[in-house]
């Protein structure tokens, strides 16, 4: 269904949750005040991003452009958008909006598993090196997406044993193409420059 108007839509129950984990007639749609809140955020984020970049220095270097190139185009992309969110929202919220899917609540556990590896990463990247730090990242980050999509293999050794040779198989790349052929320094394991 796709109404722009809530006080418009002809069905009373649209927008309501018979979740009993939500309760009785919950609502699970947007309002355009929330909508208007994101394009807030968005467009804060921007001004933030903008006032950062004031400070970056803008000689040019390799290719023309200077350090600050990138945060500037950032910052005014999130800027335009979330002036766009909030035009959107304040003139009858968003237009052909689908209805939320997924499951009512947070999936706390997989975040868990996710919030992990990327801490886990951040933690021993110095001290295992870059390639089994990020497998480390990869297979904790991937078992927690697993999990919070039900699958129930998730929990078996052939699972895991993929997910981290996948792991493997993302992160020594990378590591070789910046220490061998960008000459960016990673921190590695050995001295070598290969793991």
């Amino acid at each position: 269904m796709t109404t722009s108007n809530p006080s418009r839509d002809p069905d009373p129950s649209h927008g309501l949750s018979n979740d009993p984990a939500l309760g009785a007639g919950a609502t699970t749609k947007a309002t355009p005040w929330t909508q208007t809140v994101v394009g807030i955020g968005v467009l804060l984020t921007g001004l933030a991003l903008a006032f950062g970049a004031i400070g970056i220095s803008s000689e040019a270097g390799y290719g023309g452009v200077g350090p600050n190139f990138l945060p500037w185009l950032v910052s005014i992309a999130l800027t335009l958008c979330g002036g766009w969110i909030i035009w959107e929202a304040r003139t009858g919220g968003f237009r052909d909006l689908d209805e939320p899917s997924g499951a009512a609540t947070s999936y706390w556990s997989g975040f868990a598993w996710v919030s992990a590896g990327l801490l886990l990463n951040a933690a021993l990247i110095t001290t295992i090196g870059f390639i089994l730090s990020c497998t480390l990242c990869y297979l904790l980050a991937v078992q927690g997406l697993r999990r919070a999509a039900g699958q129930s293999a998730a929990s078996a050794p052939g699972t895991w044993a993929i997910d981290l040779l996948t792991g493997l198989l993302i992160s020594a790349p990378v590591f070789w193409l910046f220490t061998k052929f960008l000459a960016i320094n990673l921190p590695g394991l050995t001295a070598t420059g290969w793991i």
